[in-house]
């Protein structure tokens, strides 16, 4: 029962703490061998974690033993090695380990000098991003709950920016009056690209052609900045395909947009990380020209959830777009962290970031993206020796999008492997046919974990 007795309470707490240590370490000697996808339904979850609230208290331990029993049965195991649904990346341990104590630190990570310990450490990982990623060493650094929101706060940045070039001050009077600001994305690019615009109240964008693997035309791209409207504009690039992994042509369409005066912006969710390789070098030529960048570390770089990245090269832009000042706030010399994201109040999430490369090294990031390339192609090369399968997108970094005779034939494969529980891709749409996506994110997935998953799509693909 919780108390207020100091000794009492440190008990209390102490037995918490052993039973979720307990609870995690038998969800984690787990992963490689239980069933990746999760099991039952919501109402299965609710029934067993009871939905009336209890009218006593009740002792902490007990409450974390039976939140762990109530809960695991309904547990993805995201960790995986063949886990391959919608971009997750797995947990590596140094991170797992930051993201605990930033928990029990449970420091307000907004202001810089009232909580110096978890933003110095924040700071650090952004300075190593910057070094890792290539890009500007000046830029700033913001990290947000996922690529959804560093798209917002990038694209915010680039709203202000461009208003404030023509003339408008969007802080001071809105955009109601303010000049129409033109974005312009590829017809491939993702949805998170969508909301962000929406939420900034700037429309959907106007769409560039793709050709079939996603990736922009920079002659498109020309020919509709020539002929519309002259004034404010944005135009948003991509740094991997969702389906085909594919990057845009950053040095043709950087060029491109620059000489018209608009401000590019990447959303790099999960390919972004391929600029930390010399092998994606040819891949990632003019990236580091854009004027801001989005991705996430809870994708290649294998943190826990949740942790996106806003990268804007103009430092007061951002700060313009995102900063809040109060007379009981704390103003650092230099900027705040709520100065570069919306939230003047969050977890300190850059933490795991800081551990992941402290414990990965330079080589040891490069390994890793290297590393999930190389499973990446070897699954297509694998499945794609199976009967009927066929491998649609040209890997170039970790997506694999399989399709067998018929759409029909993909759906009762796609069935199968769930119903069997080895391998979890995700089931899509893509160039107009039915696709198993294998979205290669985890650590874990090894030269064993790939012969495992080709052996899996080869037995649901044997039944008919």
């Amino acid at each position: 029962m919780t108390t207020t007795n100091p000794h009492a309470a440190a008990v209390d707490r102490a037995a918490a703490l052993g039973a979720a240590t307990a609870a995690a370490e038998r969800w984690l000697g787990t992963i490689d061998t239980r069933r990746v996808p999760a099991g039952g339904t919501p109402e299965d979850a609710i029934a067993r974690l009871g939905a009336v609230l209890p009218d006593a208290p009740s002792d902490p331990a007990a409450v974390v033993d039976r939140l762990a029993a109530a809960v695991e049965p309904g547990l993805m195991a995201i960790g995986s090695g063949r886990f391959y649904g919608w971009v997750m990346g797995g947990t590596l341990p140094a991170a797992l380990g930051a993201d605990w104590l930033v928990s029990a630190w449970d420091q307000n990570a907004g202001m810089r000098d009232s909580t110096p310990g978890v933003v110095a450490a924040e700071e650090i990982a952004g300075t190593w991003l910057l070094d890792l990623l290539g890009l500007p060493a000046t830029a700033a650094v913001g990290f947000t709950t996922g690529a959804t929101m560093a798209n917002f706060t990038a694209l915010a940045a680039a709203r202000h920016r461009v208003l404030a070039s023509a003339g408008w001050d969007d802080a001071a009077d809105g955009l109601s009056g303010g000049p129409r600001i033109r974005v312009l994305a590829g017809a491939a690019r993702h949805g998170s690209v969508d909301l962000a615009l929406r939420m900034l109240g700037l429309g959907t964008a106007e769409l560039v052609a793709a050709d079939d693997q996603g990736r922009l035309d920079p002659a498109d791209l020309r020919r509709r900045l020539a002929d519309g409207a002259a004034g404010p504009a944005i135009v948003c690039l991509q740094a991997g395909d969702v389906h085909s992994g594919a990057m845009d042509p950053f040095a043709a369409a950087v060029d491109v947009a620059h000489d018209a005066g608009a401000w590019v912006h990447v959303d790099g969710a999960f390919g972004l990380w391929a600029a930390v390789s010399p092998r994606f070098a040819t891949l990632m030529d003019g990236l580091e020209r854009a004027d801001s960048w989005a991705t996430d570390a809870h994708k290649t770089l294998n943190v826990p959830y949740d942790c996106g990245v806003a990268i804007v090269a103009d430092e007061p832009a951002l700060r313009d777009a995102m900063g809040v000042h109060a007379a009981y706030l704390l103003t650092a010399a230099t900027a705040d962290p709520y100065d570069h994201v919306p939230e003047m109040s969050r977890r300190a999430r850059g933490v795991p970031v800081w551990a992941a490369l402290a414990s990965l090294g330079r080589s040891g990031v490069v390994d890793l993206v290297d590393g999930l390339h190389r499973a990446a192609r070897g699954i297509a090369d694998g499945v794609a020796r199976i009967p009927g399968a066929a491998v649609l997108n040209d890997v170039v970094f970790t997506q694999v999008c399989v399709a067998f005779e018929t759409d029909d034939r993909t759906r009762a494969v796609f069935a199968e492997l769930l119903r069997e529980g080895t391998v979890m891709p995700s089931a899509s749409t893509w160039q107009g046919r039915a696709v198993l996506r294998f979205s290669v994110s985890s650590w874990r997935t090894d030269d064993a974990e790939v012969a495992r998953t080709v052996d899996a799509v080869a037995r649901a693909a044997s039944l008919r």
